[in-house]
């Protein structure tokens, strides 16, 4: 595995289809059909030593999303992995017909602001169950399922004007809840808000941005 910084990876021909978001390389092949979709998703599935470095595919009706990056103790970004993948995805996806639409592309960074910046980020850390960027870890948490958005921390000087702050909800199984809204509060959170518990709870860091705990409990 050799690092790839962005310029030299969209430099690197037969990766036209491809563009370079928060979160790694993303492409997007148009399809007709849930089957089109599927019969693509087996074709990438196929591709010689993929499961080696298996990117992240997302199938829905109309097409279907490729992501690729590198994750390595102390490195997360791009490698010559990478590289590889896509050029394979891509003679994959024209061997089926499949074309590519970089304007359905995009991605998510949720940013919390704070006077301490990464003072609140333990508290975040346990409220998501995320870990911490191996490359940053002083000021971005990840999904180690590698499903949801990442979160980087910002130091504040002052409040954002009109006083707002960021609000989430974070879904879960009813059975989990409890254990996450414990470990939250070990983190340095506190409870804002239980009036609708057990649906949810809403909970704040040290900066009053607020997570609320949710379930179905309670709603049906």
């Amino acid at each position: 595995m050799e690092p790839i910084n962005p310029s030299d990876f969209l430099a690197t021909p037969a990766v036209e289809d491809w563009r370079l978001l928060s979160d790694g390389a993303n492409a997007f092949f148009a399809t007709a059909s849930l089957a089109e979709s599927v019969r693509l998703l087996e074709a990438i599935a196929a591709i010689p030593g993929i499961d080696e470095h298996p990117p992240a595919v997302d199938v829905r009706a109309d097409g279907v999303t490729v992501r690729t990056v590198t994750f390595e103790p102390g490195f997360d970004g791009l490698s010559s992995r990478d590289l590889e993948v896509a050029r394979a995805v891509s003679s994959a996806a024209r061997a089926l017909g499949c074309v590519a639409d970089p304007s359905r592309l995009q991605s998510l960074l949720v940013i919390p602001g704070a006077p301490g910046g990464t003072d609140v980020l333990p508290f975040w850390r346990a409220a998501l169950d995320y870990d911490q960027r191996p490359d940053s870890p002083d000021e971005d948490l990840v999904d180690p399922r590698g499903r949801s958005t990442p979160f980087w921390f910002e130091r504040m000087k002052e409040a954002r004007g009109g006083g707002g702050a960021i609000h989430l909800a974070v879904w879960l199984p009813p059975e989990q809840a409890r254990a996450r809204i414990d470990a939250a509060l070990a983190a340095g959170g506190h409870i804002v808000r239980d009036d609708f518990a057990p649906s949810w709870w809403t909970l704040a860091d040290a900066a009053g941005n607020e997570v609320d705990i949710s379930s179905i409990e309670g709603r049906i």
